[in-house]
Parts: structure tokens; sequence; C-alpha cells
């Protein structure tokens, strides 16, 4: 059984085909998703798709970096509110994106923060988005480190130093289609860091990988990022699966 911890499967670009694609997913033995917010524009296809997915379908709550704009504090409320209505299994995705935007630093860092927050409070994990900003993200942990703070750095991107740096925060390493470029890079030295701090994940219907790189991703890929794996550890994709399952089950605890 493989675990998709980070798969945006409400997006609008599986409206015409969702059941089908989630099909494809459990014929491959992916039987539970993990569904990361972006802002309060997705909260009701988030609830829907767990309506029609109850057993497989688990959700987070968060303000994703890139939706951090002058209404921030309005997102804010909504997420909080959202959390007095229900129970959810992370924070996420949230984080600091400079690629899009590096005028909104300041507000993208008292999101985060804030965001930590309210996972310390909930005693759940957060799920990290890091674009270009590997050093604000990191100066922002360092002032929340503690047993308190753990989760997921999603689409690890980073090099080895930073690689273990996030896991000295009590960070899983996400790792999906990117670790089958050409360019990733990642496949360089993931072998040096022990599985137990790894977890899979598709990010669909993002960074899809290599054969189907450039095209839609969707969960059922998230078998290639596992035979890769196998590859890169030397052992079999069913070892893989195990483990990283067993990680996201320590992790999200369900």
């Amino acid at each position: 059984m493989l675990t998709d911890t980070h798969t945006h499967l409400y997006s609008e670009a599986f409206a015409e085909d969702r059941n089908e694609m989630m099909q494809r997913a459990f014929d491959v033995g992916i039987k539970r998703f993990f569904i990361p917010a972006i802002d309060c524009s997705h909260t009701e296809a988030m609830y829907a798709l767990e309506k029609e997915y109850p057993q497989n379908v688990f959700l987070m709550m968060g303000l994703h970096p890139t939706s951090v704009k002058e209404n921030f504090e309005e997102e804010l409320a909504h997420v909080a509110e959202q959390f007095k209505k229900r129970n959810f299994f992370a924070v996420g995705e949230i984080g600091i994106d400079l690629y899009w935007d590096k005028t909104t630093l300041g507000i993208q860092k008292t999101a985060f923060k804030w965001q930590i927050q309210l996972a310390k409070k909930h005693k759940l994990p957060i799920v990290i988005h890091c674009r270009d900003a590997f050093d604000e993200i990191f100066e922002v942990l360092e002032t929340e480190k503690g047993d308190d703070l753990f989760g997921i750095f999603h689409c690890f991107t980073g090099t080895f130093e930073q690689a273990q740096r996030a896991i000295s925060y009590n960070m899983k390493l996400g790792i999906g289609g990117v670790v089958t470029f050409k360019n990733g890079k990642i496949d360089t030295f993931l072998n040096q860091i022990p599985l137990k701090h790894i977890v899979l994940e598709t990010d669909s219907p993002y960074l899809a990988p290599v054969p189907f790189r450039g095209k839609r991703n969707e969960s059922s890929y998230l078998a290639l990022v596992c035979k890769k794996l196998s590859e890169i550890y030397g052992v079999s994709e069913a070892e893989i699966a195990r483990i990283t399952t067993e990680n996201s089950k320590a992790v999200f605890e369900i």
C-alpha cells in the first residue's frame, strides 16, 4: 500500500475525470491521500472530495504562501474558523514562496509563524511549502523548534545539507516527481538519507514524474516515484511502500 502525502485532488484539472483518476490510483495500491489547502476559495471543493471518498481522503487546513496577500488576516481567520468546526490532519500547506513575489516576504513570515503556532495548539504536523526560500524557512523554524514542531518538508528539492537541517527540525522529506528528473539533483544524495525520514507524494496535478514530465500529474504516478526510490536505495518497491507509509502514519497519526 502506498500513501500520497500531498495531492490536490480537488483541483479543476481533474474536473473531467476525477473518478477515473482515483480508480487508477486505487488500482496501483494507493489508498490514502492527504489533501493540502490553498485558501478559502478551495475549502468547499476539499469538503466535497472528502464526502465522496471518506475512507481515503484526509484533509489539511492552512493558507498557502502564494495566497498570502493584503487580505491574509481574513484568510487566517477563515483557517481558524474551520478548526473550530472540525478536525484536520495537518496545518498545510504553509511556508514561504519567493519565486512568485518577494515583496510579500514580511507577511508570508507572519502567516507562516502564526500557522506553526496553530499547529502546536492542536498538536498537529505542519506541511511546508518552500520555493527559493530555504534560508527564510529555516530562520522561522529555528525560532519555533522543539518537540511540538514536526511535519513534512513538502516537495523537497534542496541540497544534502539542507535535507539534514530540515530533518533536524523533526521534518520528514516529501519526495515526488522531481526525483525522476535528470536535473533534479536530489537523486544524487538521497541514499545518504535514511528511509525513516522519507515520505512519498505527487503534488498532483503538478510536477509529474518522468515519463509524464510536463503533463498533468495524478496520484497513480506515485508508483513511478516508488520505483525510482527502489533503484536509489537498492531495496524492493514493496519495502519502499511499507516504510514510507509507516512514516506517513507516524506524522499524521492515522
